[in-house]
């Protein structure tokens, strides 16, 4: 394809690595899976990092620790406040735990949370926020954690969308007590597929160590204090203590990840570049509502919403695209509440949602790479402005 989606970003390091576990014969998490740990830790000053077998299992075991804290758990039907633009397993470890969802619409112009209507969403049985930083694009981090420390909340940030863009010189993904990222392939760094879970918080982390694998005792620390070990190791090998998961990664992917650790800045530098020839190209175009940075985004995509005052056709610009080989998709899930399983969902909304709906009927998004992108952008620049006359 011309201009496809996602491409990969291994290089002979990666594939290297892949052959040194193979070779070692031990495939499940292990010593690689430990060492992506330590280095993603100091890479973005955490104090813990957890890797999981997806972004999406990072979420669910990261939602599932709040629930078993000594102190202030989350319990079912507990209220948590959501963006109404994002992936589908934001949403789901929340409905699966039994918590009860409020939507906040987006603001258009960054495709984020619109945390001015944070002080509408609270109510008596509020007790968390999820913020979502869409494509790269960090939200309003601070507003958000100045905002639960006011009101006692916890504050879990998804973002594994955003990995290596900052607000405030602080990496997104830290502002939380929980934040999470993903390494999927199409993402800014590839394990294959794999998942981090980052918190300052040591009861946090060992309840998600223990969530992560099977809910059992073996992968704790000594010094852990979420149980009392006793004095029978043949039962202490095989003790559970939590309802938990195997969410474990693959040795593959922890070794792949230190990897692609090390190029990840520079990564990011390219897909930078990228976007200012993006913004430059479309930049004061009425037709086009493109993504309006905030803070330092790290640029997953290129998100072009039709201006819907405008009456151009979207089926028609799918065409033209299609045609001249250039790959799009939906924003993120593009609005939750307009897909079939919100049925299953306890949730309610918090004034009307217009935004992510225009997102959803007049948007789209195109890719970006860690490779010079100038003939790509410029096509389909060409392409856009023959298509929306």
């Amino acid at each position: 394809m011309f201009y496809d989606l996602a491409s990969t970003s291994w290089g002979q390091e990666e594939i290297d690595a892949m052959h040194r576990v193979i070779d070692s014969g031990m495939f499940t998490m292990g010593a690689n899976v430990r060492l992506f740990e330590e280095h993603f830790a100091k890479k973005f000053g955490v104090k813990h990092a957890l890797m999981l077998s997806s972004g999406s299992a990072a979420n669910l075991v990261g939602v599932a620790s709040l629930f078993f804290k000594k102190d202030r758990p989350l319990q079912r039907g507990d209220e948590v406040i959501v963006p109404a633009i994002s992936w589908s397993t934001t949403y789901y470890p929340l409905q699966q735990y039994g918590l009860r969802l409020r939507f906040v619409d987006v603001d258009l112009q960054t495709l984020n949370l619109d945390v001015a209507q944070l002080a509408a969403a609270l109510t008596p049985r509020t007790r968390m926020l999820v913020a979502v930083s869409i494509l790269g694009n960090p939200c309003a981090l601070d507003v958000m954690r100045a905002f639960c420390d006011r009101h006692g909340l916890y504050f879990f940030e998804d973002n594994c969308e955003s990995m290596g863009a900052t607000l405030n010189g602080r990496h997104c993904g830290t502002f939380g007590d929980i934040g999470t990222f993903s390494s999927f392939f199409s993402h800014h760094i590839s394990t294959m597929e794999g998942g981090i879970l980052v918190t300052g918080d040591t009861e946090t982390y060992h309840l998600a160590r223990s969530i992560r694998a099977h809910g059992w005792t073996r992968d704790l620390p000594p010094d852990t204090r979420i149980y009392e070990g006793r004095d029978d190791d043949f039962f202490e090998a095989y003790r559970f203590i939590l309802p938990g998961y195997n969410a474990r990664p693959l040795e593959l992917a922890g070794a792949i990840g230190v990897e692609q650790l090390k190029k990840l800045d520079g990564m990011i530098a390219v897909r930078r570049r990228n976007a200012m020839r993006f913004v430059k190209l479309f930049a004061g175009d009425e037709r086009f509502i493109i993504q309006r940075e905030h803070g330092l985004s790290s640029w997953f995509a290129f998100t072009v919403i039709l201006n819907p005052a405008m009456g151009i056709d979207r089926k028609a610009v799918m065409a033209a695209l299609r045609e001249a080989d250039i790959g799009y998709r939906i924003i993120t899930g593009g609005c939750f509440l307009r897909h079939d399983v919100i049925k299953y969902f306890d949730h309610d909304t918090v004034g009307p949602i217009v935004n992510a709906n225009i997102a959803h009927d007049h948007g789209f998004f195109v890719g970006n790479h860690p490779t010079d992108l100038t003939p790509q952008v410029e096509r389909f620049r060409e392409v856009m402005d023959r298509a929306a006359r």
